[in-house]
């Protein structure tokens, strides 16, 4: 063969090679203009598989993430965008604690990836921009997945699900795995937490005390407030009695945990919880993300469940929306349904930290949007919010993988199946429920008047 053909040979398995290379996306084209280091081999986290491989980072933007590998991959990727959210720098533990939680991921076959975030806050399209860079560093430094499932817990639900909005143009994710959920948008999701600032404030007067600054209570906390969660809690415990046995309670801190309660439609135990939210995130909010308006309002709330909701409804404060500051929060956390690819959701029944009817506003906002027929919306009969179970999951996930891979649309009872045979491996619980169908979040939150 002379030099001339060997050439011609030469350039056509150059050819052969590119041509059987997919496609980038103009994202991943952006991204190879500016790579991001390569991820450092680390130990994993206690309770994976002995043969799994860990790598980890800090990207370019300061988000720490870590990288799962089973030992036999076959390519398929989880891309997971945590909940919250944190108010505080980030850091790795997050994603320890995460990857340790979900370690049914790899346990499954499946490559595991999540992102601390760059920033603490109620921010989430950066969350969704460190969840999409995270993919391209895993495709730049381990390797393109044949599937890449975006999976998002808790608030990071809204994380995913603006993540596939924002970067759906190239489909840079297969389909959506929604947990748990805030899927109602950011200026509803969180309207019951500024009922219970208003009703805390009529029963307890203490947050603030009448010796404090006033300020509205929309806003969390003015600018340089010192209060601390250890204080708030301290507080919290002095009119309610939350820190003691039922028993021990005055009449007066029973009357007014009841009133709370029964009229904020909120667990016992998660009260604290959301009384923190409505504080600190609210401050986050009015801060840093709303240009200094009130997102949240309670103007034509009727408030009900109490001894005398007359009093109440005379007595609490009471709020108007700042119509610019809705629309900017909104644009940052609201939600719009334009999501081209296969979404299936699962919500506990009776989660007491994002209510389940958050799942009929979603399925709302995509059936708006013209997407209803690529949503499946499942529901177990759980009342825990941070995780339900393997088998679960397991069966999720896979249920994901024969739509994509079959064009097998799953039902609410084909996954109840799925979970069912998946216990022989992953013995764990399967409550799944075919049959619930949400009521609207307008019958768990009161609606009210909007800007």
């Amino acid at each position: 063969m002379n030099l001339h053909q060997h050439f011609i040979v030469l350039t056509l398995m150059l050819l052969s090679a590119c041509a059987q290379q997919p496609p980038q996306t103009s994202h991943e084209q952006a991204a190879a203009a500016q790579a991001e280091p390569a991820p450092q081999p680390r130990p994993c986290p206690a309770g994976l598989p002995a043969d799994t491989r860990c790598l980890g980072g800090q990207d370019s933007a300061g988000a720490f993430y870590l990288i799962a590998l089973p030992a036999q991959w076959q390519g398929e990727l989880v891309l997971h965008t945590h909940g919250g959210p944190f108010l505080g720098a980030p850091t790795m533990k997050r994603q320890e604690a995460d990857l340790q939680r979900w370690a049914v991921v790899p346990r499954a076959g499946f490559a595991w990836a999540g992102s601390s975030y760059r920033q603490g806050g109620v921010a989430v399209r950066a969350a969704a921009e460190d969840t999409e860079r995270l993919r391209r560093i895993f495709i730049q430094h381990v390797g393109r997945p044949t599937l890449t499932l975006l999976h998002g817990q808790s608030w990071g639900a809204s994380v995913a699900a603006k993540g596939a909005e924002m970067f759906g143009a190239g489909k840079p994710y297969d389909a959506l795995l929604l947990s748990s959920g805030v899927l109602a948008g950011g200026t509803r999701a969180y309207d019951f937490r500024l009922d219970l600032r208003v009703v805390y404030q009529f029963l307890c007067g203490n947050h603030p005390r009448p010796d404090e600054p006033a300020y509205p209570l929309w806003m969390g906390l003015p600018a340089g407030s010192r209060l601390t969660p250890a204080e708030l809690a301290r507080r919290a415990n002095e009119c309610l009695g939350l820190d003691l046995p039922a028993a021990q309670r005055s009449a007066g801190q029973a009357r007014k945990l009841k009133t709370l309660v029964d009229v904020i439609r909120v667990s016992e135990p998660s009260l604290q919880q959301h009384l923190s939210r409505s504080t600190f995130d609210f401050q986050d909010i009015a801060l840093h993300r709303s240009g200094g308006g009130s997102v949240f309002g309670n103007l034509g709330v009727r408030y009900t469940g109490s001894d005398d909701d007359a009093a109440l409804n005379a007595g609490v404060l009471r709020y108007a929306r700042d119509p610019a500051a809705v629309a900017r929060f909104g644009q940052d956390a609201d939600l719009t349904g334009r999501i081209a690819v296969p979404v299936l959701t699962v919500h506990g029944i009776h989660d007491a930290t994002a209510f389940v009817e958050m799942a009929h506003s979603f399925a709302g906002t995509m059936a708006r949007a013209g997407h209803a027929d690529t949503l499946v919306q499942t529901f177990s009969d759980d009342s825990e919010h941070s995780y339900l179970s393997d088998a679960t999951y397991v069966a999720l996930l896979q249920a994901l993988r024969s739509w994509l891979r079959e064009g097998r649309k799953p039902t609410p009872a084909d996954v109840a199946e799925g979970c069912t045979a998946a216990q022989a491996r992953f013995p764990s619980s399967c409550r799944l429920r075919p049959d619930y169908r949400p009521a609207s979040l307008d019958t768990r939150v009161p609606p009210r008047q909007q800007p």
